[in-house]
């Protein structure tokens, strides 16, 4: 009895340790909360945010420090982002107490038609080769930035990437892992090999990687500006590169793209303001699904509770629907986005849920098939102006198309439209922006600036921001303990676009969940699945007014970090 009574109070001491050995954060937070005041960077790649912040403590803007990071995140992360793919942001800018839009995504080839793909029975646009290459919106987004909220020159901020361009740098783990998954398929790809193979396959982890045609090209843009990439040698290396592989993107293409600026959308969740960009991205549904989310007590619920990620999921599939419908080019369709925010299309809306049961299907449009690979960061200086920024080339090195001697891949964008319907409202059409998937995010409360955000990882990342929303605002959590807490991952059938989703389709949910919250969520019906890496890579910065402090998260499911000076 002696043993048996010493045991007890061993475990019971050992318990009692274990209860206290964190100072501070939830039991699946990595670290806490990074502190400055100065300015703050957080990235997906160190090297990335210690530009930026080199930048800022060189008397740049946030918006100067982001387009530094992100040619810098071209360079070390090739594989989800670089000048050949998109951009989107929301800026804060403090002296205007306002939230401005950039909505940097490119344009489908005016000669490619949905005709191609009809008359030769092609149901979907395929991943690689020409013809999923719509129109490179980076740089021209990148300068319309500039113009309106830089301070220094574009080549001091190329600078950085340009030399580490040319001296290499040390590939990181997760990077790593993303450059070897995909290169299977595209390493026949025209010029892919050379740029990004250098060894006969991509670099590993540790090893240094080069990348002397990218900083020539940086160095030309820097020297030449916006033109020399729309309307000078690089656009017409890219046609000749194009017309040379049997694409159909072109000069006239490239000359006609412009960026544009527009109006952030917002609803008010329990207090505070969460701003996305209007369509043609998906930032609307996080929207969506926080009214719906709004109607139920959240924070009663308990974060991991079985009865919290029912909901919540049921909320995704809802909000999704009407993705798959109506978020398409706003210069092409008509969305009713007033009717699609409002309070009372969500109570309708929520009330099509079941508490006890997941659902087969909703009344509304159709599920989309999509993947995606992006790079999200954010950034703020001692002004207090604040940059969320987010830029990608869609999946896993795109196309694979890396035009001669210019040192990055073409995005294949163009993938997400619809091929078989012409009369949907995503249904490719020359000149038209396809569905976009990457959505930077702000909150402000009380029309100041609170937190910007972003999770970047196709699909997900509306499903990633209500999460992140919900952790920070119903369950209290930190910036911190917001992005390292466990996640879902709702994915419809893999069915045609313009089919229903009729089985429900599947709910990943990552580890740290609890067992028997799973087996709660079968019995309500969900098809629980298993993924890995599916479920984003978030960054954030938050802002203290009234001890005008900056906060920084970056999470561990990236190779990123926050600093700040």
């Amino acid at each position: 009895m002696k043993l048996v009574s010493s045991i007890i109070t061993l475990l019971s001491l050992f318990s009692v340790l274990r209860a206290q050995d964190r100072l501070t954060g939830e039991t699946f937070t990595t670290r806490s909360e990074i502190l400055a005041q100065n300015g703050m960077a957080a990235t997906s790649q160190p090297l990335a945010t210690q530009v930026a912040l080199d930048i800022l403590k060189k008397g740049g803007s946030a918006v100067d420090a982001a387009i530094a990071a992100n040619a810098m995140l071209g360079l070390v992360e090739p594989a989800s982002c670089g000048i050949g793919g998109d951009v989107f942001a929301s800026v804060w800018s403090a002296e205007e107490n306002k939230l401005y839009g950039l909505n940097g995504s490119g344009r489908a080839p005016q000669s490619l038609t949905i005709d191609h793909f009809m008359e030769k029975g092609v149901k979907y646009v395929p991943f690689y080769g020409p013809l999923p290459v719509s129109v490179p919106g980076c740089v021209d987004g990148w300068f319309r930035l500039h113009e309106k909220f830089g301070r220094l020159s574009m080549a001091e901020l190329l600078q950085p990437a340009i030399k580490y361009g040319r001296e290499g740098f040390p590939v990181s783990e997760v990077i790593a892992f993303e450059m070897a998954s995909n290169y299977g398929g595209l390493k026949d790809q025209p010029g892919f090999a050379k740029t990004y193979m250098p060894n006969g396959r991509p670099p590993k982890k540790g090893e240094v990687f080069k990348n002397q045609d990218l900083a020539n090209t940086y160095e030309l843009i820097g020297r030449e500006g916006r033109d020399a990439f729309y309307k000078g040698s690089i656009a017409k290396t890219i046609d000749s590169y194009m017309k040379k592989h049997d694409g159909f993107l072109s000069y006239q293409d490239l000359v006609d793209h412009t960026s544009n600026w527009v109006e952030p959308v917002s609803v008010n969740y329990r207090g505070y303001d969460v701003w996305e960009l209007p369509p043609n991205g998906q930032g609307t549904a996080a929207l969506q699904m926080l009214n719906i989310l709004e109607g139920y007590d959240i924070s009663q619920m308990g974060f991991g509770s079985a009865e919290y990620l029912h909901v919540l999921t049921e909320a995704k599939k809802l909000a999704y629907e009407d993705r798959a419908k109506f978020y398409a080019d706003p210069d092409f369709s008509t969305i009713p986005l007033a009717t699609l925010l409002s309070k009372e299309y969500a109570t309708g809306r929520r009330n099509l849920i079941q508490p006890d049961k997941a659902s087969n299907t909703y009344p509304a449009g159709d599920m989309e098939i999509e993947t995606g690979n992006t790079t999200y960061l954010t950034v703020a200086d001692k002004e207090g102006n604040m940059v969320s920024f987010i830029q990608s080339i869609y999946s896993e090195f795109a196309s694979g198309m890396v035009p001669d001697g210019l040192g990055f891949v073409l995005q294949n964008r163009g993938q997400m439209f619809n091929v078989q319907d012409k009369t949907h409202a995503n249904a490719l059409e020359p000149g038209k922006r396809p569905f976009h998937t990457i959505i930077p995010a702000f909150i402000t409360k009380d029309g100041q600036p609170w937190v910007s955000f972003g999770l970047m990882g196709g699909a997900v990342q509306p499903q990633g921001h209500a999460q992140i929303v919900v952790n920070i605002v119903d369950f209290g959590m930190n910036l911190q303990e917001a992005g390292d807490a466990p996640r879902m991952r709702h994915r419809g059938s893999s069915q045609p676009t313009g089919s229903r989703m009729t089985n429900g389709g599947t709910l990943y949910l990552e580890s740290g969940f609890a067992p028997e919250t799973l087996r709660e969520l079968r019995k309500k019906g969900h098809r629980i699945g298993f993924g890995v890496g599916m479920f984003g890579g978030y960054q954030a910065i938050g802002v203290d007014l009234e001890n005008k402090v900056y906060s920084g998260a970056s999470e561990s499911r990236k190779d990123g970090q926050a600093a700040g000076y």
